[in-house]
């Protein structure tokens, strides 16, 4: 696994019986920090049905304003508080979100013991870097500003030619290990080199995690060279057609025509209207994405898990 996606919330604009409001928790194999794309209402509340621990929470990153991708913030970072964390947080999010956040600390006497830095995503693309990490921001049409983030890990491994070893006579053990690390080992009257008996390994996978956007297509930059994209599809090509431009969501037709044209391996809708939320409104979700788009396609439910590994498969699970 390079990269753990956890759906806390797959339902556009307001709560449903079965699905919360967006919020999806990004886990990398570099270690325990996680990281929250969007904080609907009640995020917190879904998380105490994961494994995940907002000690370990790195950064809270915020697609857009509206409400049913920041309500939750305050609730959860005032949770972490209450928990002891002690470590300071990055809120990456629009300006407008950290001032709304300043004024609701204010206003609720809410004392954090910990620091929040405000990283301004309209500030420069890259928002976050970490050994083997990047996170940059890409920008979306909606009524408000509006983002996606693209996330991608790299790993490191040096793997010895064990057979090239082998064939020196030099038994496994220590010296072998010392190749491993870089450093030469006298031999037989000779010096074998790490160089030659070395060689590094390098395993990337990306994804690139949409917020509410009219125009998938602006995300073509973003998905050269990813294995995954989640995105919205609020609606079925029919009721965007009735609704009109003015919500400015995208519809399955038009996601999955983009990601097809952007030969994007794997494919995950969320954010669906409730008008959509039943069983007969997925199966055309479903089909119409299948219409439009031959590889990979899931439909998001809260509590999903899906795994993405270096080779660019997708797998599917439950927290």
């Amino acid at each position: 696994m390079m990269l753990k996606l956890t759906f806390l919330g797959t339902s556009s604009g307001a709560p449903t019986r079965q699905r919360n409001v967006s919020g999806l928790a990004v886990q990398t194999v570099l270690g325990p920090d996680w990281f929250l794309v969007d904080c609907g209402e009640g995020t917190q509340h879904r998380l105490l049905q994961t494994p995940l621990s907002l000690h370990d929470l790195a950064a809270v990153c915020i697609t857009h304003v509206h409400g049913d991708h920041c309500y939750g913030l305050p609730g959860l970072l005032a949770s972490a508080g209450m928990g002891n964390r002690s470590k300071s947080l990055k809120l990456i999010a629009p300006l407008p979100v950290w001032e709304w956040f300043q004024a609701t600390r204010q206003l609720t006497d809410l004392h954090l013991p910990y620091d929040v830095e405000h990283v301004n995503l309209e500030a420069r693309p890259l928002v976050y870097e970490a050994p083997g990490l990047r996170i940059e921001r890409h920008v979306l049409r909606h009524r408000v500003p509006s983002h996606a983030y693209r996330v991608q890990v790299e790993t490191r491994r040096v793997r010895l030619k064990a057979d090239a070893l082998r064939a020196t006579g030099l038994p496994p053990g220590p010296s072998w290990r010392a190749l491993q690390n870089g450093e030469d080992v006298p031999f037989n009257g000779a010096v074998l080199r790490s160089a030659d008996f070395a060689e590094t390994q390098i395993d990337t996978a990306s994804a690139v995690l949409g917020g509410d956007n009219a125009e998938p297509a602006l995300l073509r930059d973003a998905c050269k060279g990813a294995q995954l994209l989640v995105h919205e599809a609020t609606y079925t090509q029919d009721v965007l057609d009735k609704v009109g431009p003015g919500p400015m969501h995208s519809s399955a037709r038009l996601l999955a025509e983009f990601a097809q044209s952007a030969e994007v391996p794997n494919l995950v809708l969320t954010h669906f209207s409730a008008r959509h939320q039943n069983e007969e409104g997925m199966a055309a979700l479903m089909a119409e994405t299948q219409v439009h788009y031959r590889a990979n396609a899931f439909l998001a439910k809260d509590l999903d898990v899906y795994e993405l590994d270096s080779a660019g498969k997708v797998t599917v699970a439950n927290a």
